[in-house]
């Protein structure tokens, strides 16, 4: 195949309260570009996916979501700060933890999803 791809823009689930989706996700730097029916593009530097409103449990229980920070430590140190799991019902985070694939941040979001927080590799 010559043609290449230039980027991935995963759909991601809102769970039961889209709005208190979009308002978790600000918290963890993810701000919204744009707003249309149900479906919002989210973009934290790099990284963007849109999130739909939609409520699919057996979905959410089981999707996985990686993105890549320059500084593990420091995000990790901003976001356990804000105490997440105590404002939005499901959420809970996990420190930077060390696996054979690498060092991850894990945070469970509002509807259920698991997002790996990984250090980007060093140049």
């Amino acid at each position: 195949m010559k043609s290449q791809a230039t980027a991935l823009y995963p759909f991601v689930p809102s769970g039961p309260d889209y709005d208190a989706a979009l308002a978790f996700f600000a918290e963890i730097g993810f701000e919204t570009m744009w707003k249309h029916e149900g479906l919002a593009g989210l973009k934290f530097a790099a990284a963007y996916f849109m999130l739909q409103d939609i409520d699919v449990p057996e979905w959410q229980k089981n999707q996985m979501i990686t993105f890549e920070v320059d500084d593990l430590q420091a995000y990790w140190s901003e976001i356990d700060a804000k105490g997440l799991g105590a404002k939005y019902a499901g959420v809970k985070t996990r420190p930077p933890t060390d696996f054979p694939w690498g060092r991850e941040v894990h945070i469970i979001d509002p509807a259920g999803v698991c997002w790996h927080v990984r250090q980007a590799p060093r140049p």
